[in-house]
Protein backbone atom coordinates (compact mmCIF):
# COMPACT_ATOMS: atom_id res chain seq x y z
CA UNK A 1 0.00 0.00 0.00
CA UNK A 2 1.37 3.43 -0.92
CA UNK A 3 1.83 6.30 1.50
CA UNK A 4 -1.03 8.15 -0.19
CA UNK A 5 -3.46 5.26 0.40
CA UNK A 6 -2.33 5.02 4.04
CA UNK A 7 -3.01 8.74 4.55
CA UNK A 8 -6.46 8.43 2.96
CA UNK A 9 -7.33 5.42 5.08
CA UNK A 10 -6.28 7.30 8.21
CA UNK A 11 -8.45 10.24 7.15
CA UNK A 12 -11.42 7.91 6.59
CA UNK A 13 -11.65 8.31 2.81
CA UNK A 14 -11.91 5.42 0.41
CA UNK A 15 -8.71 3.86 -0.82
CA UNK A 16 -7.58 4.27 -4.39
CA UNK A 17 -8.62 0.69 -5.11
CA UNK A 18 -12.10 1.32 -3.70
CA UNK A 19 -12.50 4.49 -5.81
CA UNK A 20 -11.46 2.49 -8.86
CA UNK A 21 -14.04 -0.21 -8.08
CA UNK A 22 -16.72 2.46 -7.73
CA UNK A 23 -15.74 3.99 -11.08
CA UNK A 24 -15.90 0.58 -12.78
CA UNK A 25 -19.33 -0.07 -11.23
CA UNK A 26 -20.61 3.25 -12.61
CA UNK A 27 -19.14 2.44 -16.02
CA UNK A 28 -20.89 -0.96 -15.99
CA UNK A 29 -24.14 0.80 -15.08
CA UNK A 30 -23.59 3.01 -18.11
CA UNK A 31 -22.95 -0.06 -20.28
CA UNK A 32 -26.28 -1.51 -19.17
CA UNK A 33 -28.00 1.74 -20.16
CA UNK A 34 -26.39 1.61 -23.61
CA UNK A 35 -27.47 -2.02 -24.09
CA UNK A 36 -31.14 -1.38 -23.25
CA UNK A 37 -33.76 -1.32 -26.00
CA UNK A 38 -34.79 2.24 -26.87
CA UNK A 39 -38.26 1.95 -25.31
CA UNK A 40 -36.84 0.80 -21.97
CA UNK A 41 -34.15 3.49 -22.05
CA UNK A 42 -36.81 6.14 -22.62
CA UNK A 43 -38.70 4.88 -19.56
CA UNK A 44 -35.69 5.56 -17.30
CA UNK A 45 -35.51 9.07 -15.91
CA UNK A 46 -32.00 10.35 -16.67
CA UNK A 47 -31.91 13.86 -15.26
CA UNK A 48 -28.48 14.87 -16.58
CA UNK A 49 -28.91 15.88 -20.23
CA UNK A 50 -25.19 15.37 -20.99
CA UNK A 51 -25.42 11.79 -19.73
CA UNK A 52 -28.53 11.16 -21.85
CA UNK A 53 -26.74 12.51 -24.95
CA UNK A 54 -23.62 10.45 -24.20
CA UNK A 55 -25.70 7.27 -23.89
CA UNK A 56 -27.54 8.05 -27.14
CA UNK A 57 -24.24 8.70 -28.89
CA UNK A 58 -22.72 5.46 -27.56
CA UNK A 59 -25.65 3.54 -29.04
CA UNK A 60 -24.68 4.86 -32.49
CA UNK A 61 -20.94 4.13 -32.24
CA UNK A 62 -19.82 0.97 -34.04
CA UNK A 63 -16.03 1.26 -33.69
CA UNK A 64 -14.83 -0.83 -30.80
CA UNK A 65 -12.22 1.62 -29.52
CA UNK A 66 -14.59 4.57 -29.85
CA UNK A 67 -17.30 2.74 -27.96
CA UNK A 68 -14.86 1.86 -25.17
CA UNK A 69 -13.85 5.52 -24.82
CA UNK A 70 -17.49 6.63 -24.89
CA UNK A 71 -18.35 4.14 -22.14
CA UNK A 72 -15.49 5.51 -20.06
CA UNK A 73 -16.87 9.01 -20.63
CA UNK A 74 -20.32 7.83 -19.53
CA UNK A 75 -18.75 6.41 -16.36
CA UNK A 76 -17.07 9.77 -15.75
CA UNK A 77 -20.34 11.62 -16.18
CA UNK A 78 -22.10 9.21 -13.83
CA UNK A 79 -19.64 10.12 -11.06
CA UNK A 80 -21.12 13.63 -11.00
CA UNK A 81 -24.74 12.51 -10.53
CA UNK A 82 -26.67 10.38 -8.07
CA UNK A 83 -27.12 7.07 -9.92
CA UNK A 84 -29.62 5.65 -7.41
CA UNK A 85 -32.73 6.35 -9.54
CA UNK A 86 -31.07 4.68 -12.55
CA UNK A 87 -30.07 1.67 -10.42
CA UNK A 88 -33.61 1.39 -9.05
CA UNK A 89 -35.13 1.56 -12.55
CA UNK A 90 -32.76 -1.18 -13.75
CA UNK A 91 -33.59 -3.33 -10.72
CA UNK A 92 -37.32 -2.96 -11.44
CA UNK A 93 -36.66 -3.92 -15.07
CA UNK A 94 -34.61 -6.96 -14.00
CA UNK A 95 -37.32 -8.06 -11.56
CA UNK A 96 -40.01 -7.73 -14.23
CA UNK A 97 -37.86 -9.76 -16.63
CA UNK A 98 -37.25 -12.47 -14.01
CA UNK A 99 -40.99 -12.66 -13.28
CA UNK A 100 -41.75 -13.10 -17.00
CA UNK A 101 -39.13 -15.85 -17.29
CA UNK A 102 -40.55 -17.67 -14.26
CA UNK A 103 -44.07 -17.39 -15.68
CA UNK A 104 -42.95 -18.83 -19.03
CA UNK A 105 -41.16 -21.71 -17.31
CA UNK A 106 -44.28 -22.43 -15.24
CA UNK A 107 -46.44 -22.51 -18.39
CA UNK A 108 -43.93 -24.67 -20.30
CA UNK A 109 -43.77 -27.09 -17.39
CA UNK A 110 -47.56 -27.36 -17.23
CA UNK A 111 -47.78 -27.90 -20.98
CA UNK A 112 -45.09 -30.59 -20.94
CA UNK A 113 -46.74 -32.30 -17.99
CA UNK A 114 -50.10 -32.34 -19.77
CA UNK A 115 -48.50 -33.78 -22.90
CA UNK A 116 -46.55 -36.46 -21.04
CA UNK A 117 -49.07 -37.44 -18.35
CA UNK A 118 -52.38 -36.70 -20.05
CA UNK A 119 -55.50 -36.84 -17.88
CA UNK A 120 -53.43 -37.43 -14.74
CA UNK A 121 -52.05 -33.87 -15.05
CA UNK A 122 -55.40 -32.35 -16.01
CA UNK A 123 -56.56 -31.98 -12.40
CA UNK A 124 -53.39 -30.14 -11.49
CA UNK A 125 -53.79 -27.76 -14.45
CA UNK A 126 -57.39 -27.07 -13.50
CA UNK A 127 -56.29 -26.30 -9.95
CA UNK A 128 -53.83 -23.75 -11.34
CA UNK A 129 -56.16 -22.31 -14.00
CA UNK A 130 -59.77 -22.95 -12.94
CA UNK A 131 -61.14 -21.20 -16.04
CA UNK A 132 -59.45 -23.68 -18.38
CA UNK A 133 -61.71 -25.87 -20.46
CA UNK A 134 -61.01 -29.54 -19.60
CA UNK A 135 -62.56 -30.84 -22.83
CA UNK A 136 -60.36 -28.58 -24.91
CA UNK A 137 -57.23 -29.63 -23.02
CA UNK A 138 -58.11 -33.33 -23.46
CA UNK A 139 -58.73 -32.78 -27.16
CA UNK A 140 -55.38 -31.04 -27.63
CA UNK A 141 -53.65 -33.80 -25.69
CA UNK A 142 -55.14 -36.43 -28.05
CA UNK A 143 -54.33 -34.31 -31.10
CA UNK A 144 -50.72 -34.05 -29.98
CA UNK A 145 -50.19 -37.76 -30.66
CA UNK A 146 -51.43 -37.40 -34.26
CA UNK A 147 -49.39 -34.22 -34.76
CA UNK A 148 -46.35 -36.08 -33.43
CA UNK A 149 -46.70 -38.73 -36.11
CA UNK A 150 -46.97 -35.99 -38.76
CA UNK A 151 -43.87 -34.21 -37.43
CA UNK A 152 -45.91 -31.15 -36.52
CA UNK A 153 -45.60 -31.39 -32.74
CA UNK A 154 -43.81 -28.04 -32.32
CA UNK A 155 -46.66 -26.06 -33.84
CA UNK A 156 -49.19 -27.95 -31.73
CA UNK A 157 -47.10 -27.43 -28.58
CA UNK A 158 -46.96 -23.70 -29.31
CA UNK A 159 -50.73 -23.63 -29.73
CA UNK A 160 -51.19 -25.24 -26.30
CA UNK A 161 -48.61 -22.89 -24.79
CA UNK A 162 -50.46 -19.84 -26.16
CA UNK A 163 -53.72 -21.11 -24.68
CA UNK A 164 -52.15 -21.60 -21.25
CA UNK A 165 -50.39 -18.22 -21.50
CA UNK A 166 -53.75 -16.62 -22.26
CA UNK A 167 -55.16 -18.16 -19.11
CA UNK A 168 -52.16 -16.84 -17.18
CA UNK A 169 -52.63 -13.34 -18.58
CA UNK A 170 -56.33 -13.44 -17.74
CA UNK A 171 -55.19 -13.46 -14.12
CA UNK A 172 -56.64 -16.79 -13.16
CA UNK A 173 -53.34 -18.09 -11.76
CA UNK A 174 -53.49 -18.65 -8.03
CA UNK A 175 -50.27 -18.85 -6.03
Amino acid sequence: MSDEENVELEQGGPSKSERKRQMHALQQLGERLVALPQAELDAINIEDERLREAVDQARRITARGGLRRQLQFIGKLMRSIDPSNIEEALQVRDQRHNNNVQKQHRIESARDKLISEGDDALGELLAIWPTAEPALLRQWRRQYQTELSKGNEKAHGKKLFRYLAGLEEAGSFED
